[in-house]
């Protein structure tokens, strides 16, 4: 199945396509000639999308999906992360108040906020990447989906497996994967907070931020990372990055 998403441009898809290639899981995700594939699980079920670039106006998505009636949601979810309904024109005037950020503006002027697919992921994905390189972390987060995801019925090119369930994880001593055993204990306390209350991960639920700090493990920078974008809360941003 092939949809067309349109959204207002500009776009900027090569940085949005760096940005995505650097942090692929293998065996997950790829980027292959400008276009971006992954594995995804929806309530129990396996797939695949790809998308790219395809007018000035909108990207195309292919979806290998068997259950027809999840293609509103797997479209929704696309939509947010790639920030498709972001009004590009209030922000930019709204930011360009600034000189320095005005300059920007006019060097990168489709730049968007990369979303996720799924918020136990990105929350797994922060975690991960607590204190080390992102190059480490992806290697991390490659372990943990050849060791703890679902293989695919049907791989396609590089991807074999999904991402893990929030059930398998919270059950699951992450530490054996080579990490501290605190941030393994956090992995599955975050995957146990998920299967506590569903909607932890919710875009736009109030207090969102809060819930997260609550959780064993996870300071500001990490909560932040996700709310800026899983939860896509406006405000959102890791300012404890030392980077």
């Amino acid at each position: 199945m092939r949809l067309s998403l349109r959204f207002q441009p500009p776009y900027d898809w090569p940085a949005m396509l760096g940005f995505l290639s650097a942090r692929a899981i293998a065996g997950m995700e790829e980027v292959v000639d400008g276009v971006y594939s992954r594995s995804i699980g929806l309530k129990g079920v396996h797939g695949t999308l790809s998308i790219k670039h395809a007018a000035v106006d909108s990207l195309q998505l292919t979806l290998d999906f068997p259950d027809p009636s999840a293609v509103p949601e797997i479209v929704a979810r696309v939509r947010r992360m790639f920030d498709l309904d972001a009004d590009l024109t209030p922000i930019h005037q709204h930011l360009a108040v600034d000189p320095l950020l005005a300059q920007l503006i006019a060097e990168h002027p489709g730049l968007r906020v990369p979303g996720t697919w799924d918020g136990l992921e990105l929350a797994i994905r922060a975690v991960l990447g607590q204190q080390i390189t992102v190059g480490a972390a992806i290697k991390l987060a490659g372990k943990l989906v050849a060791q703890y995801g679902a293989p695919l019925a049907s791989p396609r090119g590089g991807l074999t497996h999904v991402f893990p369930e929030a059930a398998v994880l919270a059950a699951s001593d992450l530490a054996t994967l080579g990490m501290p055993k605190s941030r393994g204990r956090t992995l599955s306390g975050v995957a146990q907070a998920l299967l506590d209350d569903p909607l932890l991960f919710e875009p736009g639920r109030r207090g969102g931020v809060a819930r997260l700090l609550a959780l064993y493990g996870i300071g500001d920078w990490t909560a932040q990372y996700i709310a800026l974008r899983q939860l896509r809360e406006m405000d959102g941003f890791p300012t404890g990055d030392v980077g």
